[in-house]
């Protein structure tokens, strides 16, 4: 079910004691709000934290405090948070697929566990990546990807914005699922990625959608398939790598919203059903569609089986990959 209508049939009930005006805020924790947030300002992750903050803001009444600790793709804020033992407020992270499905599974210095140290909450929304290339190029097919593969094994190189983010796993299953090599290329973020990708240092990126988007309908890149099962309603025309041959492949970058372990199941559920109101939003709803962000809301143990579920997926293509620190 499409997140549109998944919140539009399940947000009533969740929000139902509220319905028409904004909840009470006097049954909530005492103290300073804050979302810990492991990225710079401006990237896709603090934009959608923002967003969410900003209307829990508006519904309890009381400031939303957006934090930022940028470090090894947010790990080093998914660190903190899990050893931090909180006294006042409500304290939340942003936890990412990265952060909470991939490198925990990768890198020996994370020794936080994401399915054990975290209380989840919320799924805010999963985004497709997309295939690119310089629009100089012209691949306009994944098959004509595979073919220059098997052409020069070895030699094509797919940029990622660095080793074990989500750009470089999905090159990985590209390489599983067509039965190719292909050269991994890490950079220190999708910016200078792109720059060398446009320029033709390298050859393809699955760069994120919210990175890629404004480079694709520039002209600069050209976006031959997206990654999710289903095309995001900002794509509507791009093909998906389901679509093209290579069914069942998915590998979206997906934002969800998770407490402190110790934090009890009564507040994660109310904090929940207003994440859930949030999301309902139509302003909210345009917002998050202009960045291909979909499917999310829904209860918190969709959450949690969800999470687990992403463990395991990237777990395994880690393994078969051979993925290390040093990849």
């Amino acid at each position: 079910m499409k997140r549109r209508d998944f919140i539009a049939a399940g947000a009533t009930a969740l929000a139902a004691p509220w319905a028409g005006a904004a909840p009470p805020a006097s049954d909530l924790p005492k103290g300073p709000v804050k979302i810990l947030v492991g990225w710079a300002p401006g990237g896709g992750t603090d934009v959608f934290a923002r967003i969410v903050g900003q209307k829990l803001s508006e519904i309890w009444g009381r400031p939303v405090i957006v934090e930022n600790k940028p470090g090894a793709t947010g790990s080093l804020a998914a660190e903190y948070f899990a050893k931090t033992r909180f006294t006042e407020g409500i304290n939340l992270l942003m936890a990412h697929v990265n952060t909470h499905a991939i490198s925990p599974q990768i890198f020996k210095s994370i020794t936080y566990d994401p399915l054990k140290d975290y209380a989840p909450i919320a799924l805010i929304g999963a985004t497709p990546h997309i295939l690119v290339t310089s629009s100089r190029n012209g691949h306009a097919s994944v098959q004509e990807v595979v073919e220059l593969c098997r052409k020069s094994p070895g030699k094509v190189s797919f940029g990622s914005s660095g080793t074990g983010s989500v750009q470089h796993l999905a090159a990985e299953m590209f390489n599983m699922a067509a039965g190719v090599k292909s050269i991994h290329v890490p950079y220190k973020g999708s910016g200078p990625m792109q720059t060398d990708l446009i320029g033709g240092q390298i050859d393809f990126s699955f760069d994120t959608m919210t990175a890629a988007t404004a480079q694709v309908r520039a002209g600069k890149m050209l976006g031959i398939a997206q990654t999710r099962v289903n095309r995001a309603k900002g794509f509507p025309a791009m093909p998906t790598m389901d679509e093209q041959g290579f069914k069942g492949f998915d590998a979206s970058s997906w934002y969800g919203v998770v407490g402190p372990r110790d934090m009890s199941r009564e507040l994660a559920q109310r904090i929940n059903a207003d994440i859930n109101r949030v999301l309902a939003m139509p302003d909210v709803v345009s917002r998050l569609d202009g960045y291909g962000v979909e499917d999310g809301g829904g209860s918190v143990d969709k959450f949690a089986a969800f999470m687990a579920a992403e463990y395991k997926k990237w777990g395994d293509v880690v393994r078969a990959a051979k993925v290390t620190e040093e990849s």
